[in-house]
């Protein structure tokens, strides 16, 4: 009886063991995998941060309308920010009542001095009717001392300076930034409004140090927008910043071939093309 009991307690004692040193293997097993798994997450997570960057779209520049005189503006057909404009659409008209009337004077002013080179022609004793007939230098004295050369040049600087009232697009895109209204008073050198440049994009992000490499000039790059995510367009890069910043990046610029879907503003994801895309 003595020995059964010591049996049992034997039995149990070994079955503990083994139960405490399977325990332990499969702790070891847990551990492995919790392991494996989170290397992978930050794997991919590096892998995804270093192909995608996240960028803006912007126009390649925004030109200023300007007037070219001093005048009270009597048509705008600029009514509201964004809207579109083609290239020499008429956007504004100004008032010509002034120069129509310097216009009237320059005229008679040229008649005026006309007849009086007539006059110092036919004094030399040539005819109304031949005054052609007079050499070159004579009839040069004759427009000098007429004023005729004077009157002339005149009425073309006012017939000239009669285009600049009506005011087209120069180039095609968004109005911004507008700066006068219908009846406002037009100043030389100061913009009526802007437009904004939409057939030349570019797109501006910045990389992380380690990967400007890949950012050089010249490089493919593919594009997508939140608006249109599943689109890719080509950009190439063309500007690189010479310094980096105190976080360890560099700024990146690239030339964003035009598209409709493309507006300055945008957020944009950019990549490097793989050889495939390009």
């Amino acid at each position: 009886m003595r020995f059964s009991w010591i049996g049992i307690f034997t039995f149990l004692l070994l079955s503990a063991c083994q139960q405490k040193k399977d325990m332990h293997q499969a702790d070891k097993q847990a551990d492995t995998v919790t392991v494996d798994t989170t290397a992978s997450t930050s794997t991919q997570q590096v892998e995804s941060f270093s192909t995608v960057t996240k960028g803006k779209i912007e126009s390649e520049r925004e030109i200023p309308v300007y007037s070219r005189m001093a005048e009270q503006i009597v048509m705008f057909a600029i009514e509201k920010t964004g809207q579109y404009v083609k290239k020499g659409e008429l956007v504004a008209r100004l008032s010509d009542a002034s120069l129509q009337d310097k216009i009237v004077h320059s005229r008679a002013k040229l008649e005026k001095a006309e007849f009086q080179y007539q006059a110092i022609l036919m004094g030399q004793g040539y005819k109304r009717d031949k005054l052609d007939a007079a050499p070159d230098n004579i009839k040069r004295l004759a427009r000098i001392n007429s004023g005729y050369n004077e009157a002339q040049a005149e009425l073309r600087e006012l017939e000239h300076r009669l285009s600049y009232c009506t005011i087209t697009a120069p180039i095609s895109g968004y109005v911004s930034q507008i700066r006068n209204t219908l009846y406002g008073a037009a100043q030389p050198g100061e913009p009526l409004f802007y437009i904004v440049d939409i057939e030349h994009l570019k797109v501006s992000f910045n990389v992380l140090e380690n990967e400007l490499a890949k950012y050089e000039n010249g490089a493919s790059l593919s594009v997508s927008t939140l608006t249109f995510p599943n689109e890719h367009h080509r950009a190439v890069v063309s500007a690189l910043s010479p310094v980096i910043d105190e976080n360890g990046m560099a700024y990146v610029e690239a030339t964003l071939e035009a598209h409709p879907h493309l507006l300055p503003g945008m957020t944009a994801f950019i990549s490097v093309a793989s050889t495939e895309e390009e």
